[in-house]
């Protein structure tokens, strides 16, 4: 017995030595401590994949490419080639921030008629929502892998060949089936509808077991293509040719031409001012970067004070806060390509702050709009962030959207497809008012859906980072990466007890309070008192974070989701 503890003393201390952990034994997170290089994702071999690039020389930027191209092998129900995201980066040198926008785009021979047999939105009643959810004519032009190359392009350090042998080796060799990899699998029915989904991710009926070893053949043929000839290795040549036929012989709208014509936006983020830092996020066509600064923008206008914070009037203004974003979000967010986005008005101090001196904290802010529908968000998207030596940063974020996205995978490349066709606004054109009814976030063929996803970067007033962090979950994601920000710099948590906290969301138009079931008791009993439908939503998000203080990196990886990881450079 006293050589069993001796050895787990051990082991633990030497696993705290190997991480670095910072140790604070008054909080039970630790985050994980660097000088050099750190990489935070949903995945730990992923995460180790990027410190592998680190160390060959390469810079955040290549770092970001080959752990973009890794979550395609370790976690396919969100990080697969098929998809779609924004991404922040921050080069030291330039002392600026760009945005890539790599959203899935709208097939130009889309057709909601054709899906639906029935005119939107006057027969929407009618319609069975899954055609955009399941199936080839729920995928939309994929913009994941031009997204990561196009980093690569603008400020990657080490050929692309480089980059690519950790992934390709990684696919080569094969993965051992997780507990979490295997229980997604088997909670997603829509992959026994596909033979080639089957085929990969079940063994006859039932999903890959747990321990047992999956390789993927044509991933990696398909990643090696890429890492011969970059961009035209995927959106052009035998790649395009069969994800083309494949739409063909599947009703399905994606062809030769939408691939070889699709690019990788690059713009300028947003951001407003929070106490003494600036919030970069993504813009339009995401929606969860507007819903976050408008948030910010209310509830910096409350004066919170160290060590309340999980009280009643906290969580309060944090509900009031992010509803009011939200609305910012739903009401007006769409593709700038397409429609007129109001940026500056959505985030606009002035306006938040009025909004903010009506919150009571007595009473609620009536919800006096129309209880329509809205469009259901999947929560399986990932993030990851990246820092190197010389302090440049990424921060990612990305999706197919539902888990395992449409189900589909293309023969012969191991490529899991987006559903994002169900993110556009299909009631658009109707007199209700919903997301579902957004005039902004309505189909047109070529257009990208509006997203909730918003990788962030913060800074210090003089431009130094402070923070990379974001989120997957839905319509959690501004919450979540909210609560965070809310954590560390109004209650000076570090970022592991920052991280933890309790979160809370409250939708618009909807009136539902969700919150996470560690809220405490007597918090939720005076909550009750104002928000009448409150709904135990288990746990929200999965935020991967870095801080950097006195030139010191602190990373933690959210205990919401399995597996996640923060790796270092020694």
């Amino acid at each position: 017995m006293l050589r069993q503890i001796f050895f787990s003393i051990f082991f633990f201390s030497q696993l705290l030595f190997a991480q670095s952990s910072y140790i604070d034994y008054v909080s039970p997170f630790h985050p994980v401590e660097g000088k050099k290089g750190m990489v935070v994702s949903q995945n730990r071999d992923s995460s180790e994949i990027g410190i592998e690039i680190l160390n060959m020389g390469g810079n955040a930027i290549d770092a970001a490419v080959a752990v973009g191209f890794s979550l395609s092998i370790t976690l396919p129900r969100a990080g697969h080639l098929g998809g779609g995201g924004f991404m922040l980066i921050r080069i030291k040198d330039e002392q600026e921030i760009i945005a890539i926008d790599f959203r899935s785009r709208a097939s130009e021979n889309a057709d909601l008629e054709k899906i639906f047999d029935f005119k939107l939105p006057e027969e929407y009643e009618f319609i069975d929502r899954d055609r955009v959810r399941y199936g080839y004519q729920a995928s939309a032009v994929p913009g994941t892998v031009a997204g990561l190359l196009k980093a690569h392009e603008l400020y990657g350090k080490l050929p692309l060949k480089k980059i690519m042998e950790p992934v390709l080796r990684q696919a080569k060799n094969g993965i051992v089936v997780s507990f979490d990899l295997h229980h997604a699998i088997n909670s997603t029915p829509q992959l026994l509808n596909d033979r080639e989904s089957k085929k990969i991710y079940f063994s006859g009926d039932s999903p890959v077991p747990i321990n047992s070893k999956l390789v993927l053949d044509d991933l990696h043929q398909t990643l090696k293509l890429i890492a011969q000839k970059g961009k035209a290795g995927f959106y052009e040549g035998i790649t395009a040719k069969r994800i083309a036929s494949a739409m063909k012989q599947n009703n399905g709208f994606i062809t030769s031409n939408d691939l070889k014509k699709y690019e990788a936006k690059v713009s300028k983020p947003i951001s407003t001012k929070y106490r003494d830092k600036i919030i970069f996020t993504h813009g339009p066509p995401s929606g969860g970067g507007i819903a976050l600064l408008s948030a910010l923008n209310v509830i910096e206008n409350y004066d919170f004070k160290i060590g309340d914070s999980e009280t009643f009037n906290t969580m309060h203004v944090l509900s009031e806060a992010i509803k009011y974003g939200h609305q910012m979000r739903s009401k007006h967010v769409g593709d700038p390509d397409f429609e007129s986005i109001p940026v500056d008005d959505l985030i606009d101090k002035n306006a938040s702050k009025a909004f903010y001196n009506q919150i009571n904290f007595s009473s609620k802010l009536a919800n006096t709009e129309y209880q329509g529908p809205n469009i259901p968000e999947s929560r399986d998207t990932t993030h990851f962030s990246i820092i190197d030596a010389d302090g440049n940063a990424v921060s990612n974020t990305y999706t197919l959207g539902y888990s395992f996205g449409s189900g589909v995978t293309i023969p012969g490349t191991g490529i899991l497809m987006n559903n994002q066709m169900n993110n556009f606004a299909l009631l658009a054109g109707s007199s209700i008012v919903s997301r579902e009814a957004s005039t902004a976030n309505r189909f047109k063929p070529g257009k990208k859906p509006m997203s909730t996803m918003a990788p962030v970067i913060v800074t210090n007033l003089s431009g130094d980072i402070f923070m990379i962090t974001g989120s997957p979950g839905g319509s959690f994601i501004p919450s979540s990466i909210l609560r965070v920000i809310n954590g560390v710099i109004d209650f000076d948590l570090d970022i592991g007890r920052a991280t933890m906290l309790t979160r809370i969301n409250k939708d618009w138009p909807n009136d539902k309070f969700e919150y996470e079931g560690t809220l405490n008791a007597d918090v939720k009993r005076a909550l009750l008192k104002l928000h009448t439908n409150l709904i135990d939503s288990k746990t929200m998000g999965s935020t991967q974070s870095i801080i950097i203080e006195n030139g010191i990196k602190y990373g933690f990886a959210d205990l919401r989701r399995p597996n996640a990881g923060v790796a270092i450079q020694n």
